[in-house]
């Protein structure tokens, strides 16, 4: 057994699940919450044993998974089926389901119901939802129902139609004023954290400072309390396009690309399957079967 190994085994059995009041340590100890999306069983076991703190499985899958334009057709039953086999593969970090479009702008009862189902048939910790006072409302009943909630801020995907495009958001003044009343409005409904995504880093580092609760940075520089990324685009698994506050860590669409081709390459020569990839007989069995069948 490697020394990695066995390291990693180690840690395993030190860690704890990761929780909301981990979120509020961590902003108040100055320590970076680390949060990455999964959209399925294995990615996610790779995310948890990476010690990462939060898995988000988040309606992105839309898009780098499902080969949507944007992420309004996914539905209620996609993030339930995801949810279910991200929480399968994860043991420590805790897990968010993205509530998506038209899940929880209908009614304050609907967001309610609707994110309860996230916990009880999906297996995840906390809920997240787009947009600011104008969903305060919901977020106060759901956590009153002891649901926990992330909200989002800045660049809300499910509103790519109304922001006119894929837009940074918050670079004026009174946007900022906006951004920054939202975050506080968030707060006050009793959210635990705040995604703030391609907003001005220093409009961020404000925001940061002036809610108590954590805020998580995706495109908003480094004063975010945490940071988190599609891991698609961290792995360079998807490849329509790449955010530019995205840092690939990896170039893995590549790399499939060229085993499939060796693949190819390897059943077109008959160079695959060789024998040690075969199953065999025992020639006396074989020789049995050729005189039973008169070969």
């Amino acid at each position: 057994m490697s020394t990695t190994t066995v390291k990693n085994k180690a840690e395993s059995a030190a860690r704890k699940k990761f929780t909301t009041r981990d979120f509020r340590l961590k902003k108040r100890s100055g320590e970076p919450i680390t949060m990455l999306t999964a959209y399925d069983y294995p990615t996610a076991l790779a995310v948890d044993r990476a010690g990462i703190d939060s898995i988000l499985v988040g309606d992105s899958l839309g898009m780098v998974v499902l080969g949507y334009e944007n992420t309004l057709p996914v539905t209620m039953a996609d993030m339930l089926h995801h949810c279910r086999a991200v929480a399968r593969g994860a043991q420590y970090a805790l897990l968010i389901g993205d509530m998506p479009f038209m899940s929880y702008q209908v009614s304050v009862e609907q967001a309610v119901a609707n994110a309860g189902r996230f916990l009880q048939e999906a297996g995840m910790d906390a809920v997240k939802l787009e947009g600011g006072r104008e969903r305060a409302e919901a977020v106060r009943q759901i956590v009153a129902a002891g649901i926990p909630v992330m909200g989002h801020l800045g660049l809300t995907p499910q509103s790519v139609h109304q922001l006119g495009g894929w837009r940074s958001q918050g670079r004026t003044a009174t946007a900022a004023k906006r951004l920054l009343e939202d975050a506080l409005a968030l707060e006050e409904a009793g959210a635990f954290s705040v995604v703030l995504e391609s907003v001005p880093d220093r409009l961020a580092g404000l925001i940061s400072e002036k809610l108590s609760i954590p805020t998580i940075g995706i495109g908003a520089g480094l004063a975010c309390d945490g940071q988190v990324l599609v891991t698609h685009d961290l792995l360079g698994l998807f490849d329509r396009f790449t955010p530019k506050f995205v840092k690939q860590y990896a170039q893995l669409h590549a790399v499939m690309g060229e085993a499939l081709t060796d693949f190819k390459e390897d059943v077109e020569a008959k160079t695959f399957p060789g024998e040690e990839h075969s199953v065999g007989i025992k020639d006396e069995e074989w020789e049995s079967l050729l005189k039973e069948i008169g070969a």
